[in-house]
């Protein structure tokens, strides 16, 4: 049975026009699916209004208390009921989660030798009986980047992590494909020039285009958790455009990352 995860982000979910013409080929897609979105730029602005200040290492929030109120009023809230809602409008049937729900991911609060993340979560477990259950009976799932601990605390977990862990979990009773979207058109030799898209990548590829540092950095953590949930049974990972689903889906747009 087929499964699509669909991971999207800031650049999708800031921008009303992309974001429509995004939902809309979403709702299309035939099968079981599943939405994994992040925070958009709606976080910092609440919690700047709100007077808290926000700090980011490496691309990755810091998460006090104060914060992770904040993220999870908007990512659990507010952004996830809304993309639930609107694909509610195109006959989508759809529910929000977050790992919370149903005990659907159990993370951890991040160690980290010299920082605090705060309440950052990373993902021991999915449930995959509980999302399955879920998705016989034909409803997608829009999932926010929040997860719990199960002892009472929630936590900000990145969204591609998330997106990764419920293709991995769930690649053992469903044909998954995995979609992150990017930006780009998808991994380039040369971040500024699209005409040098890679179309297919496999792991001796990737080895070797990092070795001549071909790949820039931003797009290693993508890629090794790309090949990382298909040696967990993932069928194909795809990095591309959000703007071209249909053609990511078909394999007519974006990069394919495939084992062999």
């Amino acid at each position: 049975m087929q499964l699509s995860i669909i991971k999207i982000g800031g650049n999708i979910i800031d921008d009303e026009g992309k974001l429509g013409s995004f939902l809309d080929s979403f709702a299309a897609i035939p099968g079981k699916k599943i939405l994994v979105h992040g925070g958009g730029k709606l976080a910092t602005k609440v919690a700047e209004g709100l007077g808290i200040s926000q700090q980011l290492v490496d691309g990755r929030r810091i998460t006090d208390a104060e914060t992770l109120k904040v993220v999870t009023m908007v990512y659990a809230g507010t952004i996830n009921k809304n993309l639930v809602a609107r694909l509610q409008a195109r006959d989508c049937d759809a529910i929000g989660l977050t790992g919370a729900d149903g005990n659907s991911i159990l993370a951890h609060k991040r160690v980290h030798p010299e920082i605090d993340y705060g309440f950052v979560g990373d993902v021991d477990s999915v449930d995959t009986t509980f999302l399955t259950a879920l998705l016989t009976l034909d409803k997608t799932i829009v999932f926010a980047p929040i997860t719990h601990d199960r002892k009472g605390s929630l936590l900000n977990t990145n969204a591609d992590t998330i997106a990764q862990e419920l293709a991995r979990g769930l690649g053992r009773s469903f044909d998954v494909s995995l979609v992150y979207s990017f930006e780009k058109s998808g991994v380039l030799l040369d971040t500024d020039n699209e005409d040098t898209l890679i179309s297919r990548i496999n792991p001796d590829q990737y080895e070797d285009l990092k070795a001549r540092q071909l790949i820039f950095a931003g797009m290693i953590p993508k890629l090794d958790n790309a090949f990382a949930a298909l040696r967990s049974g993932v069928r194909r990972v795809i990095i591309g455009r959000a703007e071209e689903l249909p053609l990511l889906l078909a394999g007519k747009a974006g990069t394919t990352i495939v084992n062999e």
